[in-house]
C-alpha cells in the first residue's frame, strides 16, 4: 500500500482513538468572580459577573428570616462551624432574593471570602461530582438551588439526602447548601400520601421521604405578605429607584394590580414597579 494510500486510513484510526480516549479534565477556578453556575454538558462553572439580586435593605416583611440567614453565612465566611438552609413558603416572598443579598451582604462586610455557585435542579445528580471540584479550592462556597422539588418516581432525593450529610465523606468543610423551595418537606403531600397507603411499612416509607429535609439544620419559613408590607414593599422600591407618584394613587394601583395577580407578594410588588416605571419613563 502507498503512502498517499495510507495516509486516510491512519487518520480514521487517529480520530477512533481520539474519540475513545477519556475526556480531557477540565481545568476550574473560582478566581475572577462572586458568582458561578454550574454546566453539566461539558461540565464547567461559568462565571456570572452581574447578579441578578435585590438589596438586602429593599427586602420587606422578613426581617427575622434575615437576621438569621445572615448570622449563618456570617459563621460560615469566618471559617465557623454553620448549617445548611432550606427557605421554604409562598412563592414570591423573597426566598431566592434573601440568599443572593445575603451573600452580597457577607462579601461586602468581609472582603469577598464567598463564592456563590448555583446547581439547576436537574443536575442534582452531578452534585457529587461538583462538590469534588469545589472541596478542592480554599475559597468557601454557597452551593445553591433555586425551586429545589421531587415529584413521584424521582428518586434524585436519595443521592442529595447522601451528598448532604450521610455519606462517609461528608459535606467538605469549605461548603454550605442553601436551597429555596415551595414545600417544607420537599415532596409533594400525594407523594407521602401514597406511600402510606401502599408500603408495606408506611411509617418507615414516609420518614424515608421526610427526611431529607432533616438535613437543613435551618427551617426558615416564608408567608404570605400583608397589606401594610406590601404597600411597604412598594414605596420602598419608588423611593430607591426614584419613581415620584402621589402616595395615595400610588396605593390605589397597587392595590389594584395585586388584585389582578390574585396575591400579595415581593414578586407581585416588583412587577408593578416594573409597569410603573416604565409608564414613568424611567429606567431601573
Amino acid at each position: 500500500m502507498s503512502e498517499r494510500e495510507l495516509e486516510p486510513l491512519l487518520n480514521r484510526i487517529a480520530d477512533a482513538l481520539e474519540r475513545l480516549a477519556p475526556k480531557p479534565v477540565p481545568e476550574y477556578s473560582l478566581d475572577g468572580a462572586d458568582a458561578f453556575v454550574w454546566h453539566t454538558e461539558p461540565e464547567h462553572l461559568e462565571p456570572v459577573h452581574e447578579v441578578n439580586r435585590i438589596p438586602l435593605e429593599l427586602l420587606r416583611g422578613i426581617d427575622r428570616q434575615i437576621d438569621i440567614l445572615l448570622d449563618n453565612t456570617r459563621r460560615f465566611a469566618a471559617g465557623y462551624p454553620a448549617n445548611n438552609a432550606l427557605l421554604w413558603g409562598a412563592r414570591g416572598t423573597g426566598k431566592s432574593s434573601l440568599v443572593k443579598a445575603a451573600h452580597a451582604t457577607i462579601n461586602e462586610e468581609a472582603g469577598r471570602p464567598l463564592a456563590l455557585v448555583e446547581i439547576h435542579r436537574e443536575d442534582i445528580p452531578t452534585l457529587p461530582r461538583l462538590l469534588n471540584v469545589l472541596g478542592g479550592f480554599e475559597r468557601r462556597c454557597i452551593l445553591f438551588c433555586d425551586d429545589l422539588s421531587f415529584e413521584s418516581e424521582d428518586a434524585t432525593f436519595k443521592s442529595l439526602k447522601a451528598v448532604l450529610e450521610g455519606g462517609i465523606e461528608g459535606r467538605p468543610q469549605n461548603i454550605i447548601f442553601y436551597a429555596t423551595s415551595n414545600r417544607r418537606h420537599l415532596m409533594p403531600r400525594s407523594m407521602i400520601e401514597n406511600e402510606r397507603s401502599d408500603a408495606i411499612n408506611p411509617a418507615e416509607s414516609v420518614e424515608e421521604k421526610v427526611s431529607l429535609s432533616d438535613r437543613f439544620g435551618l427551617w426558615l419559613g416564608f408567608h404570605p405578605v400583608n397589606q401594610d408590607t406590601y404597600f411597604a414593599i412598594i414605596e420602598g422600591y419608588c423611593e430607591n429607584f426614584g419613581l415620584e407618584m402621589d402616595p395615595d394613587d400610588l396605593r390605589a394601583e397597587a392595590l389594584e394590580w395585586s388584585m389582578t395577580r390574585g396575591s400579595r407578594s415581593g414578586r407581585v410588588a416588583w412587577q408593578f414597579i416594573q409597569d410603573l416605571a416604565g409608564r414613568l419613563g424611567k429606567t431601573l
